[in-house]
Order: C-alpha cells, then sequence, then structure tokens
C-alpha cells in the first residue's frame, strides 16, 4: 500500500469550547503509546488533564484535509511562551504538517523576540521534530524532558 506523503494545505483556527472533547480523545490516542511504555497510562486521566487545562484563547486548532487534524497551543509565561497540547492526528503524521504548523509558530515567535519552552514525554519521537527546530534540553526527570528555544534574529 502507497502513502501519500505530500504535505496537505492546512489553517489554524481559534478553539471553541466544542472542541474540548474531540482534542481530549486525540490527546489519549496521540500520546497512549509513549504514556504506556513509561507506565503512566490512565484512560480517564489522559483525557481529563487536558480538560482541566483547556484555555481556550491560548490553543489553536489546525485543519487539514478539510477535517480537524491536530491542535497546539502557545501559552505566555514570564519569560517567554510554553508551547503546548501539540497533537497531531496518527493518520496525518509523517506528512510534514508538524513541521509546517512548528516553522509557522517559530516564525510568529522569533518575530517577537519569544523564548519558547515546552516538555516531551521521555523517549517520544516529538523530542527529534523539536530539535530539528532548534530547541535544547534544558533539564530532564525520568518522565519529561524540558526544553527551550531562544528566539532566533
Amino acid at each position: 500500500m502507497e502513502t501519500n506523503t505530500r504535505l496537505m494545505d492546512w489553517t489554524l483556527r481559534p478553539a471553541t469550547q466544542a472542541d474540548v472533547e474531540v482534542i481530549a480523545e486525540l490527546r489519549a490516542v496521540v500520546m497512549r503509546p509513549d504514556l504506556e511504555r513509561l507506565g503512566r497510562f490512565d484512560e480517564h486521566r489522559v483525557r481529563q488533564r487536558f480538560r482541566d487545562a483547556f484555555v481556550e484563547r491560548h490553543l489553536s486548532i489546525i485543519v487539514a484535509e478539510g477535517r480537524l487534524a491536530g491542535c497546539v497551543a502557545l501559552r505566555p509565561a514570564a519569560d517567554g511562551l510554553w508551547l503546548e497540547h501539540f497533537f497531531i492526528d496518527p493518520g496525518l503524521q509523517g506528512r510534514g504538517l508538524g513541521s509546517a504548523v512548528l516553522r509557522g509558530l517559530l516564525a510568529r515567535t522569533d518575530a517577537d523576540g519569544a523564548r519558547v519552552r515546552l516538555n516531551v514525554l521521555q523517549g517520544s519521537a516529538a523530542r527529534r521534530l523539536y530539535e530539528r527546530h532548534g530547541f535544547g534540553v534544558e533539564s530532564e526527570d525520568p518522565v519529561d524532558v524540558f526544553m527551550v528555544r531562544a528566539p532566533r534574529r
């Protein structure tokens, strides 16, 4: 079976309250393999953590191929921004969508001179994506790797 590797057209739209359950479910699907590998998967908690952290004004919905393809949040912090809730539907991963979205977001944060922080689960393939886009390890613990990227001029 051939896979379509071309980058699809995509846009970002503001999140609404109606997106919460769809994204909570997407989070559970995307994070399950890494959380299971770390012995931390909990069917209820993985969804509830998103519900509890949902802030409509910070979250954008990624729309590709005419449907919800994922989401990403940039949350203001005292020393820059936190990149959070960056989930891409597994059926659309590996086609450049995550890189394209991240490039667009980082162009904006660079223009604003903002430092960007994030955390990724230990052993997650997403860490390589972040490293390719200039994030470096700031600290880590047995579960999380905390990364930071200074603005580029």
